[in-house]
């Protein structure tokens, strides 16, 4: 670069420091501006030789996260040191030593907790994603502003991806989608979450993001007439209350509407909430509940709610701190509209996270909210479980982010807080671990219930317990929450190794009547013949006598004839060719290829998704089963792209044209004469359809159906659909 150059850079680095110090949320202190300074110098010089792929001084990135810190989520200046910070110890000649001599003891430890996330051993065996993910989450209990600042440094990474090659987009993408999304969630950022989704399904469903993203860009000027039409008919009777508040419309997020478009099939035009109305309003902090439902009472006055879409958040907050009043009322048009309700100190709530609880609740600065607490406190409990598998944990702590949530009453009129879908077993658990563990039965509202009972909000649950009563292995599917699950896998497990240990010594015994040594080779022998995973299934098979005399005779008899051959076979196959689908594509097509260089291999079409030629597609390789294609929206598409990347192939159809595929669609519509002769009509006409099957369901004018046809690539079935869909009466056609 030249000097001229170094100039110009050196003063966008001096201008977005007094940026950084302007933008915070917080009142800074003299003190305050000297620690920051302190931490700016030292990220300056630590980073001096550093540029990031775009080119720009890597200095530019801490600030960049800093100012998130600082203004978005609203921390102190101890976060915004160690914002400033949070690379240096990880890619500099600095040490955490050195950090602490400088800035003391609690910057320390955040930098270390920032450190130990990014830093990772090579473990081909174990998901290196969901093993950095846990060792992330240890890292809550310490100091939750380590998680916040990870978080944010994944914003900014996610906002300068654009030099990034398409693979580690989509990796990188996948994963916040995956895991950081839902913390930010969790933690109550809400801004910041939405935020990571859009900028997330931008990489991974490009298409997708842009078309969306331009339809609500056209639709904006209509969106702000509604929102005007609807305030002008309320705003005269709230100036009259005299009430200190302004409407803003808040438009619902691209992947929000991505999401409501794939689960209900249906268009953008037809997504009738792309924006709720927002009431904020100033007031003391005893006035607030009365002013809320002051505010719902004049909106009701002029609009009709609906009655089952009332949403009190303010008399039962969210676990995540959310307070609010959600009304959906009868809006201008006929249109359904989303009201919400909430206080400035709300609305700063949901959007800075629990952060903004500091500012009104005058506690002790390092002291975190007490909803939060209480989270973390529980995911302690799992975190210290070793025995579950980094990929394990993380689905089950999934569980616990993103749910929507219920709210039941104890015996004793006590309100606990559970995800929308917990059983009678799941809120066992959550009372406690021995409750959970030695449940007898449930009642509900006083009557007696099945553990596997779905609970509503408002319910009464009581739990009777026994000594004797202990999990099985049924448990599993009665319980929905990660907490409850974790608990029934670890009180399983604990079961299995006791008939293990009886088994080993059992197997030791059986296998000296054959003349066979019960070694490390013998083993290795047993698991494989007897398709398993671990000495443990085996002993603890053995043990309960799933595994008798006679099948070890014959793992003699196989083993004395033919091991050699017998062992190279069962290596190819599926370790669990149960769990294979009946209507699992087995053909090798020759129309995929995979990687750079564009090769053939042996794959299987996944039945998850059943793609199609012409449909976006990957390969995954799988551990028993080989390379399975999937679509890139599947639904497991963002777990394997985030745990498993090193797994994954690029892939992409080349040629159609020799090969059939099957696809089921399912039809609905308004039941009228012909309708069927009509929808068989427009298949039979086309020569590159063959129709396989079809069944159509009438009742009371309504009418459902299905239809298996067999097409070459996904053009053909675009146009198929777009002709069924013109056919009188057909209301939607969905691919399944």
């Amino acid at each position: 670069m030249t000097e001229e150059a170094l100039e110009i850079e050196r003063k966008e680095i001096a201008k977005q420091y007094k940026l950084l110090l302007k933008i915070s949320y917080r009142d800074l202190s003299k003190d305050d501006k000297k620690l920051i300074r302190s931490a700016f110098d030292v990220a300056v010089d630590a980073h001096k030789e550093q540029r990031r792929k775009s080119g720009e001084a890597y200095i530019f990135h801490p600030i960049a996260v800093a100012k998130i810190v600082a203004s978005e989520v609203g921390l102190d200046a101890t976060s915004i040191a160690a914002a400033l910070l949070h690379d240096v110890v990880e890619d500099t000649s600095y040490t955490l030593a050195d950090i602490e001599q400088l800035f003391g003891e609690t910057i320390a430890r955040i930098v270390d907790g920032l450190t130990k996330i990014s830093s990772m051993s090579a473990d081909k065996d174990v998901s290196l994603q969901a093993e950095n993910f846990r060792k992330m989450l240890l890292t809550l209990n310490e100091d939750v502003r380590v998680i916040i600042i990870k978080i944010a440094d994944r914003l900014h990474n996610m906002q300068t991806m654009d030099a990034m090659p398409p693979h580690k987009q989509v990796k990188i993408a996948s994963e916040t989608l995956y895991i950081y999304a839902p913390l930010a969630h969790r933690i109550g950022m809400y801004n910041i979450k939405t935020e990571l989704e859009n900028l997330s399904l931008k990489y991974t469903e490009p298409e997708v993001y842009n078309d969306i993203f331009s339809k609500i860009k056209d639709s904006k000027e209509e969106q702000d007439a509604y929102i005007n039409s609807f305030t002008k008919i309320i705003k005269n009777t709230l100036d009259e209350e005299k009430l200190d508040y302004e409407i803003k419309g808040r438009p619902k997020s691209i992947f929000s509407i991505r999401r409501k478009l794939s689960a209900q099939s249906i268009d953008f035009d037809e997504v009738y909430d792309k924006f709720a109305v927002r009431i904020i309003y100033r007031s003391d902090r005893d006035d607030e509940k009365f002013i809320a439902w002051k505010i719902y009472s004049i909106v009701t006055d002029h609009f009709r709610p609906n009655p089952t879409r009332l949403r009190d958040w303010i008399s039962s907050p969210k676990s995540t701190g959310y307070e609010a009043l959600h009304i959906t009322v009868m809006g201008p048009q006929g249109r359904w509209v989303e009201v919400q309700i909430r206080s400035e100190r709300m609305n700063e709530i949901a959007e800075k996270g629990f952060a903004a609880h500091y500012k009104y609740k005058n506690k002790a600065k390092d002291k975190v909210d007490d909803g939060l607490d209480a989270w973390l406190n529980k995911l302690q409990e799992t975190l210290e479980n070793q025995e579950i598998s980094a990929v394990d944990f993380v689905e089950d702590f999934k569980l616990n982010l993103y749910t929507k949530e219920i709210f039941v009453f104890s015996p004793k009129g006590d309100l606990y807080s559970l995800a929308k879908g917990a059983t009678a077993l799941d809120f066992a658990f959550h009372v406690h671990t021995e409750v959970g563990l030695h449940t007898r039965g449930t009642k509900v509202n006083g009557k007696l219930v099945p553990l596997s009972h779905q609970l509503k909000s408002g319910d009464q649950v009581e739990i009777m317990t026994s000594n004797k009563a202990k999990p099985s292995g049924n448990w599993l599917d009665y319980a929905t929450t990660g907490r409850a699950r974790s608990k029934i896998k670890n009180a399983l497990k604990e079961d299995e190794k006791v008939i293990a240990q009886d088994g080993k010594v059992i197997l030791a015994r059986k296998l000296k009547s054959l003349k066979i040594t019960l070694d490390e080779k013998t083993i290795n022998q047993l698991v494989v013949y007897f398709k398993l995973k671990t000495s443990l299934d085996l002993y603890f098979r053995i043990g309960s006598g799933l595994i008798d005399n006679s099948k070890l005779k014959d793992f003699a008899t196989s083993r004395n004839n033919a091991f050699i051959s017998f062992f190279k076979n069962r290596i190819r196959k599926p370790s669990n060719p149960e769990d294979l689908h009946k209507e699992e594509i087995t053909e090798n097509f020759d129309q995929i290829v995979f990687g750079k260089e564009e090769e053939t291999f042996d794959y299987k079409i996944a039945a998850c998704c059943n793609p199609i030629p012409g449909d976006s597609v990957f390969g995954f390789t799988t551990v028993s089963e080989g390379l399975k294609v999937h679509k890139k929206n599947c639904p497991n598409s963002l777990q394997l792209q985030s745990n498993y990347n090193y797994r994954i192939l690029k892939a992409k159809w080349v040629d159609s044209s020799q090969s059939d595929f099957k696809v089921e669609l399912l039809l609905s519509g308004i039941d009228t004469i012909g309708l069927v002769n009509n929808v068989t009509k427009v298949i039979s006409n086309n020569l590159l359809i063959n129709m396989k099957s079809v069944h159509f369901d009438s009742d009371d004018g309504i009418f459902t159906g299905k239809i298996i046809v067999v097409v070459k690539n996904i053009s053909v079935l675009k146009n198929l659909i777009k002709n069924i869909k013109k056919i009188n009466g057909i209301d939607k056609v969905t691919r399944v």
